[in-house]
């Protein structure tokens, strides 16, 4: 044990003495979205996301297929938002598309600051419960295993989350996908 004479005297601070004692908030600015989709369906509704883009909001907003080179989305800077769309197929897999992206986030050798100061993210699901073998109980929880895997290890290796993770079942006709793109949006303009 050190000896009680190693120990310094800390000042004691009123908080009430400093004129600003709120909690700075820190605000994201975007200048580019991009749109990374894995599967034919996610395609689909990454066009949707693209074309519902408010006419006020001048940003840099495109679409990339998951398979072109995950690795180069590390590039991306704070200024950057990745809406990835995600699609699980059967036996809980990603497409071939997905795939891709998907294992070279999952490596075990990234560092888990991996993503510090780099892109925002925001992660949406498309499953489809009809894959599945009890159709009766499940939801689009159970059917969108591949983009609750990427989204909770982009925040595991750094990731800044910038919206929360939306998931949809084609078996009950996406009805979450118009209502998740609506809040995406709202969200950016912020």
């Amino acid at each position: 044990l050190p000896s009680k004479q190693s120990f310094q005297k800390v000042p004691k601070i009123n908080f009430c003495q400093h004129q600003n004692t709120q909690p700075k908030i820190f605000i994201m600015v975007f200048n580019k979205i991009l749109v990374v989709h894995g599967g034919e369906l996610a395609a689909d509704v990454a066009e949707q996301i693209v074309s519902k883009r408010p006419a006020h909001l001048s940003l840099d907003v495109s679409l990339r297929s998951a398979s072109e080179r995950p690795k180069t989305l590390l590039d991306q800077g704070p200024d950057t938002l990745i809406c990835f769309l995600i699609q699980t197929v059967e036996n809980a897999g990603p497409t071939e598309d997905g795939g891709t992206c998907m294992r070279f986030f999952k490596r075990k050798t990234h560092p888990e600051d991996l993503l510090k100061d780099k892109f925002s993210f925001a992660v949406f699901g498309l499953g489809d419960s009809n894959l599945l073998l009890d159709r009766q109980t499940t939801t689009a929880k159970d059917c969108n295993q591949c983009a609750q895997e990427l989204d909770s290890r982009l925040a595991a290796i750094g990731g800044n989350r910038h919206h929360e993770l939306g998931i949809s079942d084609e078996r009950t006709g996406l009805q979450e996908v118009e209502p998740w793109i609506a809040s995406f949006w709202s969200s950016v303009e912020k």
